[in-house]
């Protein structure tokens, strides 16, 4: 065991030591542990009593960071810290200067600390809001447990679970608590995170160890069952149980950021770098031109604030958040926020066949025995050619129905009630033979006793067969073999056939009679399973030989092959129009199964998965031989899991090439494996699954989509997504949606960065032209946090501009040139860090981790290098969150227009603005820049001096201060204004900025008129004036000038978006020819 995992205290438990009889006694329970289908288990009162008194088997929720820090780390991210730096200046500037600056400084320098701190709090009690939001929506997840009580096999709660209760254990379930293991067959538990130990650890009732982790006959609270099945007495529940007991085993591992994440966090650094930069650059020029301290600190405090959009942490997390809390009522659970953007992301979509694509609900259809075709419906007649009615008496038949009931897990919960009231528990494939077994067979509630079984090997991936010995006498001895498996598998260890009742050596025409009728029911898209059996000798067998799986004493070839059987398992309601979409969307469908590939295929035509022809079947529609097909020819491929572990790269190229794929007879080994293939070309792979052989590629993709209802508790834990109602159209709505919060989340980058030019600008002109300041600090803290921040956050509720959304390709779609281009890269970093070239091809090894050292060493040699600049200048490959055509809208256009816009405003204010007597100010443009070169105390009330206008007319100290606050009121609403135009205009990047979709969005409204009245409370309310250095004198008048401006941001826009569309067209995926759309009400959402 791993130091690491060790035990640091003694573990109180002892029950491991304890024989059957001390442990009933000790829980006051009562098992057969010979017989554990037969226990009794506690009775319901008992039970009942025992849960009032011990509590809820749960664990208490493991520590969280405390609020403190977690409000801290919320305070010190970049923005924010550069506001406190911000207010903090303002301190020292009021400090140098007190007389220069007044009270103004002091009231910025408090703002801007209040404003950080105001900033934190949104972004903490957003994340607050969302862990209590996905703590709730964890809770929707239910946990069951089966439970023996009152003789009677039952779905119960894993917390109602009490000491002594007898549970059932299969594969694929997560341990509800710490268990005694009474009896199990081929039973083994993956303990990795609570040991440390990575290969599966066999459990069974015997144990001669000492230390409880060590126990063989003990399995624990939340470890997985892997393999086989179990029955265990609970000794252990909640906080007592070992994962109770031991600290530290539920924290969550740290996982590697999302794409979108990634780029977030990229725009916020350049930012913040870009501001601290100007904010220095300019800092120094205007000390050396002014020579003043005090008024250089001011002016580069006023830049670094323009610079910051203080508003975009608590836009992205709202984002997010209620993305996921819609996606809740559409019953898609998202464990991870990062999961939602990731969903719209994908090119490759890998989904699992039954119970993801089909309904899991299995149904007997066609048995093919004695070399004849049974048909399995009730009805004889309009029989298919070459089936014939089911009969009871023909050769191997059955043998076939003993083998479905004696070699199976499936069983009734009860047998006190008729048959077909009965509930059957197990595997799909095995209840729907055990149904129809049991309607056949008159003594099927006697069957395992009549024949009881002495060993069992169950149903597993490697070996693809499931097998059991039972006392079922015949000529030859007391004990008889019984498999069934996949066909393929079961022929191969077989010698003989049965025919007219007797075992006859298998020839080459039983062989092809074989193949003909598996694929004739494989064609159909029914799962096949095959059986077999071989008479034991006794002198070889007696009834009393001790079978064992290691070291091997069984026999496992020259079997007798007795027939094959056919289960059709229906699509699932609304699977083909949800495949339909995405593919229209531009995402690569692919199917992973473990079934025929023949069976894999005809489902997937069924669903819309795979349309054209492969090339076995253009050879034989052609006539042409397979070999003179080129692959240029074919788009769709089936690949046996067979041929998985010989492909080259070479091949895998192709086959992700293709447009439709199938992989069928595959292991979990190998979805894993073409998981991993998928990524290393660049895909961003969403993976589809319910069992337990789905979850190693679950976890490894980079979103893995687990089912509710049908799935495993291995899967859910593996996944990151979760399908509540097991719907796979949910899937397309989580990719709509994904797609729109990266969209939106981009439309509000946009939009808020727009607003920097006209902030920036205003301090430039002040120190290089020079002009008198347009937009103080604080007006801008109150555009950013004002207005701005309401409607930014008003895009999170923006619709979906059109049905265009999921036309168009994946924002980071997947082509020859971008794989070429990533190989390169790929290539070129190996290179760098010193590893062989080829290894990145290896992908089954373990992934280079270079140290802190090497990390700085790798860093410093890039950033000297052509190579790593080409890359930072280079177009990106895809959309990216913050592209060129945006940095053009916000900085060189539209920014520009604004800018333009405001300065209009404070102009015509300068001009044709009035003085408390009536008079106008007429200062034009040429009398603001000679005021502030003669003497830069201008505009400051009490210190400046007269100053004759052009004009002719006089202005005092008061009179000019009045006119400056007038002006900068002007700026300001004309900012706002135009802001309000220019966040209808960031709406539309695929319609024109007027029509209806411009009213469907009413938080849009909301904000326009909550922004509009804190404006006029900021401009126009007494004593508020004076902190803000506005003026309640501006007439509404001047807000025309905004009005005009944002209509020509509505006419320029629309002209611009029609010049875009004729020289870039939006790039729509090309229709796909013979997709079946037909709208149900499971694939619209129950519209």
């Amino acid at each position: 065991m791993p130091e690491a995992k060790k035990d640091t205290k003694k573990l109180d438990i002892e029950e491991h030591l304890f024989t059957f009889d001390q442990l009933m006694t000790h829980h006051k329970t009562s098992f057969d542990a010979a017989k554990p289908m037969q226990s009794k288990g506690l009775d319901a009162a008992d039970a009942a009593k025992r849960l009032a008194e011990q509590g809820p088997n749960i664990l208490s929720p493991p520590k969280k960071k405390s609020m403190i820090w977690l409000f801290i780390e919320c305070l010190l991210n970049i923005f924010n810290a550069l506001l406190l730096f911000c207010g903090i200046a303002g301190f020292i500037v009021y400090g140098i200067d007190p007389v220069g600056n007044g009270m103004v400084a002091v009231y910025m320098a408090i703002i801007l600390i209040a404003v950080a701190f105001l900033n934190a709090l949104i972004e903490f009690l957003q994340l607050l809001a969302s862990e209590r939001a996905l703590a709730g929506f964890m809770n929707m997840i239910p946990s069951k447990s089966q439970v023996v009580r009152n003789g009677n096999l039952q779905n119960l709660p894993a917390p109602d679970l009490v000491l002594g209760d007898v549970v059932y254990v299969r594969m694929g379930d997560k341990l509800p608590a710490d268990i005694y293991v009474i009896s199990a067959t081929d039973f083994k538990v993956d303990n990795s995170s609570l040991t440390g130990e990575a290969e599966p650890q066999d459990r069974m009732p015997s144990n001669s160890m000492q230390s409880p982790l060590e126990a063989t006959n003990l399995a624990f609270n939340g470890t997985l069952a892997v393999n086989g099945e179990a029955y265990g007495v609970v000794i252990r529940c909640g906080d007592n149980t070992v994962l109770g007991q031991i600290a530290g085993l539920t924290q969550n591992e740290h996982k590697a950021p999302s794409p979108m994440t990634i780029e977030i966090n990229n725009f916020v650094t350049t930012i913040g770098t870009v501001a601290i930069t100007c904010m220095v650059i300019f800092f120094i020029i205007a000390l050396v031109k002014t020579s003043s301290v005090s008024f250089s600190l001011n002016f580069a405090i006023g830049v670094l604030v323009a610079w910051v959009p203080q508003g975009l942490p608590a836009t992205v997390t709202m984002l997010l958040t209620i993305a996921a809390k819609r996606m809740a009522t559409r019953q898609v659970l998202v464990k991870d926020l990062r999961g939602v953007e990731t969903l719209g992301a994908i090119t490759l979509l890998a989904t699992d066949k039954t119970g993801t694509l089909t309904r899991n609900q299995m149904t007997a259809t066609n048995f093919w025995c004695g070399l004849k075709l049974y048909s399995a419906a009730v009805s004889s007649t309009n029989l298919p050619p070459g089936e014939i009615p089911f009969d009871f008496e023909g050769s191997g038949v059955s043998e076939i129905l003993h083998i479905s009931s004696l070699c199976s897990r499936a069983r009734f919960d009860r047998t006190d009630i008729p048959i077909d009231q009965r509930v059957i528990t197990g595997d799909a494939t095995e209840s729907g033979l055990f149904r129809f077994a049991s309607q056949k067979l008159l003594d099927i509630d006697k069957l395992h006793d009549m024949y009881p079984k002495v060993f069992e090997i169950p149903f597993n991936s490697e070996n693809k067969w499931a097998m059991a010995i039972h006392k079922k006498k015949h000529a030859e001895g007391p004990l008889t073999l019984l498999m069934k498996g996949a066909p393929e598998r079961i022929l191969r260890i077989c010698t003989t056939i049965l025919k007219d009742h007797k075992a006859i050596p298998m020839t080459k025409e039983h062989q092809d009679e074989f193949t003909t009728s598996y694929e004739y029911m494989a064609g159909k898209g029914h799962r096949v399973l095959a059986f077999a059996q071989l008479l034991l000798p006794g002198g070889e067998y007696p009834e009393d030989f001790a079978f064992t799986k290691d070291p091997k004493n069984y026999p496992s070839t020259g079997l007798t092959f007795v027939g094959l059987a056919s289960l059709e398992d229906p699509p699932k309601h609304g699977v083909r129009e949800a495949i339909g979409h995405c593919r229209e969307a531009g995402i690569k469908i692919m199917m992973v199964t473990g079934d025929h590939p023949l069976t894999a295929e005809a489902i997937g035509r069924k669903i819309n998965l795979m349309l054209s022809d492969t090339k076995e079947l253009h050879a034989k529609k052609t006539g042409r031989p397979i070999e003179s097909i080129s692959e240029d020819e074919i788009h769709a491929i089936v690949i046996h899991g067979e041929k998985i572990d010989e492909l080259s790269e070479a091949d895998w190229d192709n086959i992700f090439s293709k447009e439709e794929i199938i992989f069928a007879r595959t292991s979990p080994k190998h979805k894993l494996t073409i998981v991993k293939r998928a990524q290393s070309l660049g895909h961003i792979v969403g993976v589809t699954g319910d069992g337990v052989n789905d979850s190693p590629a679950l976890k490894k993709a980079d979103l893995g989509i687990a089912m509710n209802l049908s799935g495993s508790d291995v899967s859910k834990e593996a996944a990151s997504m979760i399908l509540l109602d097991d719907n796979f159209a949910s899937t397309v709505r989580g990719v709509e949606e994904g797609r729109l919060i990266f969209a939106n989340l981009k439309k509000s980058i946009q939009y808020t960065v727009t607003h920097t030019l006209p902030e920036v600008i205003p301090y430039l002109l002040w120190v290089i032209a020079p002009l008198p300041v347009m937009l103080t600090s604080l007006q801008i803290l109150v555009v950013d946090l004002g207005f701005e921040l309401l409607a930014a956050l008003s895009y999170a509720w923006e619709p979906s501009e059109s049905e265009a959304l999921m036309k168009i390709p994946p924002r980071m779609p997947v082509n020859e040139e971008s794989i070429a281009k990533l190989r390169k890269r790929r290539a070129e970093d190996a290179e760098d860090q010193g590893l062989d070239v080829a290894a990145p091809h290896d992908h089954d090894a373990p992934a280079h981790v270079p140290t802190v050292g090497q990390k700085v060493k790798l860093f410093f040699k890039q950033i000297v290098s052509a190579r790593y600049w080409k890359r930072k200048f280079e177009k990106k490959d895809g959309e990216v969150l913050v592209d060129g055509n945006s940095l053009s809208w916000a900085y060189l256009e539209f920014g520009a227009i604004e800018f333009l816009g405001c300065t209009t405003c404070f102009f015509a204010v300068l001009y044709s603005g009035t003085w408390e007597d009536g008079g106008q100010f007429y200062i034009t443009p040429w009398d603001a820049w000679n005021m502030q070169s003669l003497n830069t105390s201008h505009f400051i009330e009490g210190l400046a001096p007269n100053y004759t206008t052009a004009h002719g007319n006089t202005l005092d100290s008061k009179m000019q201060a009045n006119a400056l606050a007038q002006g900068q009121s002007a700026y300001y609403f004309g900012l706002m204004i135009q802001q309000c135009f220019n966040m209808f205009v960031c709406k539309c990047k695929m319609t024109l900025p007027f029509g209806p979709y411009m009213f469907r969005n009413p938080a849009s409204f909301y904000s326009v008129l909550l922004g509009g009245l804190f404006a006029a409370f900021i401009v126009y309310t007494p004593g508020v004036m004076s902190v803000f250095s506005t003026s309640g004198r501006l007439s509404p008048i001047y807000w025309l000038i905004g009005i005009g401006y944002g209509v020509f941001i509505i006419i320029y826009s629309s002209v611009r978006m029609l010049i875009m569309r004729c020289f870039f067209p939006t790039n729509v995926n090309p229709g796909i020819e013979g997709l079946q759309m037909h709208p149900t009400r499971w694939s619209t959402g129950g519209k």
